[in-house]
């Protein structure tokens, strides 16, 4: 015999339920079909726009969606920071341009997709430190004799110059 309890409506998720109700409402999948075409003319208008201000390039990374409870608000759902950050500096010319197309929209809001984590990580080895130069190459090394050549020889710069060469060449 099976005790295992069933999972009670009100624990499913809230989308879940906006969809179900819908399917349960009077028009049932006709309901659903009419939101997904809403949904669809949406995103055109959305990436005329985005043409239109020249943003274009973001018109397939960006999820439009109506906040629920406000039917002038509209929410974009975009997968990182820089985008959102972008569209962010934009959104005065954009609700305007959507005014322009005939949709009813006085705010957006720009949020980031939630993401699945990673499900295994891989760890790289890190790359081998490299060595610092033992010596001068030529050209520095042919410098420094040049500076040499010029000062006089036995100032303190001089001395200190005849140094740097010994201890990085073994020779003055």
């Amino acid at each position: 015999m099976n005790l295992k309890p069933k999972t009670p409506y009100s624990a499913k998720p809230k989308i879940a339920r906006e969809w179900l109700d819908c399917l349960r409402g009077p028009e049932g999948i006709n309901g659903i079909l009419a939101r997904t075409e809403d949904l669809a003319k949406l995103k055109a208008c959305l990436q005329h726009c985005l043409k239109t201000l020249e943003l274009a390039h973001f018109g397939s990374k960006v999820e439009p969606v109506w906040v629920s409870g406000k039917p002038t608000e509209l929410l974009l759902m975009v997968p990182n920071a820089t985008i959102a950050a972008r569209l962010q500096q934009s959104l005065p010319s954009l609700i305007n341009e959507l005014g322009k197309s005939g949709l009813n929209c006085t705010a957006i809001k720009v949020s980031l997709k939630p993401t699945l984590p990673q499900s295994e990580w891989v760890v790289q080895p890190r790359a081998p430190a490299r060595e610092k130069p033992k010596g001068l190459n030529p050209v520095a090394r042919s410098a420094w004799l040049d500076l040499l050549s010029k000062l006089e020889p036995e100032s303190e710069l001089s001395k200190a110059v005849k140094h740097l060469l010994q201890s990085k060449t073994g020779s003055p």
